[in-house]
């Protein structure tokens, strides 16, 4: 049986606006009282509101989503004390990540994107990783993109960057030398260039159009406690979501063209 919250978000589409608050507030926050006044009060909407709400995630009424919400809630704190850090280090490269994006770099960086006629990401280790799932992606919306994950391939890929071109680096640390001297050259040609690292000191940002500061994890390049791809990979998804929105109908007739290959349409 489905727990709560994924009932919720499994409809939240499906949601009126006042339901969408409620489902907000039963998502996020650390309710202390349920009564249905009490919650109705908080959100500025009639306790019938929070009937409906329940009704339509399959609850028979307000009473019966608590009872449950409760019995869920009693759950996740049998968490022992290992598995709640990890998800609370995840929650915190969330949180984080929602202080520092700037909506106006990504929507400068997705216009850089759509613009170039190839990009290149370079990326060492797990952020060679990262660049070969951000490039499958890309590639599927139809643009012309090579990920690049080795020293020597970095090195020699100058001789195919031209002015046009946009190259994506991509270091954790801020200190990776073949991401940054490839970022320097690429540069030196007219290429566009952008860095995404959590490091706060980057030697050669003169050199780079756009810095986009990821969250900042104690000992995350170490891969101490969660993946260092994780803020990086956020991320990325929103550049990826800004950038499907422009021009949006050729890409998703450009995903649908290749997916079509497999059987397998958008929803």
């Amino acid at each position: 049986m489905k727990n709560i919250r994924a009932r919720i978000q499994e409809k939240y589409s499906d949601f009126t606006q006042t339901e969408k608050q409620i489902a907000d507030y039963f998502l996020t926050q650390k309710i202390i009282n349920f009564s249905s006044k009490s919650v109705a009060k908080k959100l500025f909407i009639s306790e019938s509101s929070l009937s409906r709400f329940a009704k339509k995630i399959g609850y028979q009424g307000y009473r019966e989503f608590v009872y449950n919400y409760k019995q869920d809630y009693n759950s996740n704190l049998k968490l022992d004390a290992l598995t709640r850090f990890s998800i609370q280090t995840y929650n915190l490269a969330l949180e984080q990540t929602y202080h520092k994006v700037n909506n106006f770099q990504m929507i400068e960086i997705a216009n850089m994107l759509e613009s170039s006629k190839r990009i290149y990401i370079y990326g060492i280790g797990s952020s060679a990783l990262i660049g070969q799932e951000f490039s499958y992606r890309l590639t599927r919306i139809g643009k012309d993109i090579t990920a690049l994950g080795d020293n020597n391939e970095i090195t020699m890929n100058i001789s195919r960057v031209h002015k046009n071109d946009l190259i994506l680096g991509i270091s954790i640390s801020g200190k990776t030398e073949p991401v940054l001297h490839g970022l320097k050259e690429a540069s030196k040609k007219g290429a566009k260039t952008v860095l995404l690292t959590a490091g706060s000191r980057i030697s050669n940002d003169k050199d780079l159009n756009e810095i986009v500061q990821l969250a900042k994890i104690k000992n995350l390049p170490a891969s101490y406690i969660i993946s260092p791809q994780f803020p990086a990979m956020i991320m990325l998804d929103i550049l990826y979501t800004h950038l499907l929105n422009l021009n949006r109908s050729d890409k998703i007739n450009a995903l649908q063209e290749g997916l079509d290959q497999i059987n397998f349409n958008v929803e």
